[in-house]
């Protein structure tokens, strides 16, 4: 028997990620483009209001604002439906915890970065840090972004600020260094430090030095085009449709031992 498409809502539809995500779903027979929708005051033109997208879908891509994500997890809980597919970062511990109570409701996939090879760098990163003991081996945590992108550090960059403390088994919290300016004395042993650049076109290019006396081991992702954001997305909707409430991420979609 012949599954019907999958029917998928894009958020922020007029955002360069949504437009990209309203393309790929269209070329993608699997899913069917039910509706798109942006902010309440663009209504018209082939946008439907929230509510209207809400109602006639099974999956929204979400590639908006932290603010705004959470308010649609909110209300989508309160509905009960859709899934969610929230690739929203720079979120802060209020609008996390709202997430994190609208995934006892719905399914929610969240990911700093939903392209394959950086998932791949991420699980790299945890291992290495396990191996690498934080007393002779420094952490640091480099990113670039193009000029528009409105926080720091990346989504993706504490990403991998938490594969290195959960390889460490500490809390990122208690042991990052987001910002180094003027005399800031000696680097503590077991500091995470992040380094960020932005400026011009820059996709998205992230590494992370492990440092020791007289050696240094990097691993790195640069993207491309943004095609592959979309790619992942696409099957992180595929994958949460018709899945039990809860909060996941790409790992999960990609069957990662966690």
């Amino acid at each position: 028997m012949v599954q019907p498409p999958i029917r998928i809502a894009i958020a922020g539809a007029l955002g360069r990620m949504g437009r990209q995500m309203a393309e790929a779903v269209q070329a993608d027979p699997r899913l069917a483009l039910a509706a798109r929708f942006h902010r309440p005051s663009s209504v018209g033109d082939g946008l439907a209001s929230r509510d209207e997208a809400l109602a006639m879908t099974d999956v929204v891509i979400d590639f908006t604002t932290p603010a705004a994500s959470a308010d649609l997890a909110r209300v989508c809980a309160n509905w009960g439906g859709p899934a969610l597919v929230i690739g929203s970062t720079g979120f802060d511990a209020g609008e996390l915890a709202d997430i994190a109570d609208a995934a006892k409701t719905i399914p929610i996939v969240r990911s700093g970065s939903f392209s394959l090879g950086l998932n791949m760098l991420v699980g790299l990163v945890e291992r290495a840090a396990r191996a690498l003991a934080p007393e002779n081996w420094d952490a640091e945590i480099f990113e670039a972004h193009h000029r528009h992108k409105i926080d720091a550090p990346s989504g993706t960059a504490l990403m991998l600020g938490q594969a290195v403390a959960g390889g460490r088994r500490v809390d990122l919290d208690a042991v990052a260094r987001r910002v180094r300016d003027g005399v800031t004395g000696a680097r503590p042993a077991g500091e995470i430090g992040f380094a960020v650049v932005r400026g011009g076109s820059i996709i998205g290019e992230h590494s992370v030095s492990f440092c020791a006396e007289g050696e240094l081991v990097t691993l790195s992702h640069a993207a491309g085009d943004r095609t592959m954001f979309a790619r992942g997305a696409i099957a992180a909707a595929l994958w949460v449709s018709g899945r039990s409430p809860g909060e996941y991420d790409m790992r999960d979609v990609l069957g990662f031992d966690r």
